[in-house]
């Protein structure tokens, strides 16, 4: 499926659930990482990301188009159109659009790297992503000394 396919799709979708026209610009997103798609309330226009067509195929693609549709025409109209609105909730739920995309395996990063510290004195171990400053910081339990330990090794949870 290539943009002008999906421009034509969000066209018909739009006639179908919301009886109005889309009259703005459809286009995949490449650069979309941790949403479905998205509205641009400057513009007008509607980014979906490509991914989850490939790996979810139409009825997810349908579904996310007619998420960002119920922004669209909530804001064209100036109405309620973020999340939290209650004009929002209430067309999502009319059209029976999904309030979020079904998460999709590429979403799912590789596992973090952890960095292990433990305490000189009680010997209390702590995981962290980030690396702590020893000279600033000090064990949470007992206040002593933190000294990093290279022997662990622990590949995400």
């Amino acid at each position: 499926m290539d943009d002008k396919q999906l421009q034509t799709l969000i066209e018909q979708t739009s006639l179908k659930f919301f009886n109005l026209p889309f009259i703005h610009k459809g286009t995949f997103n490449p650069r979309l990482k941790t949403t479905g798609g998205r509205y641009l309330t400057s513009t007008g226009n509607i980014e979906i990301n490509k991914r989850y067509y490939d790996a979810l195929g139409m009825d997810e693609l349908i579904g996310i188009i007619k998420h960002e549709l119920c922004h669209y025409h909530l804001h064209q109209r100036g109405m309620g159109y973020k999340h939290r609105d209650q004009d929002f909730r209430i067309l999502l739920k009319k059209v029976g659009a999904p309030r979020f995309c079904t998460p999709i395996e590429a979403r799912v990063g590789k596992p973090k790297n952890y960095r292990f510290y433990e305490c000189v004195e009680c010997h209390q171990v702590y995981k962290r992503v980030r690396r702590v400053n020893i000279v600033k910081y000090r064990c949470g339990k007992c206040r002593g000394r933190l000294k990093e330990v290279k022997d662990r090794i622990d590949r995400g949870e």
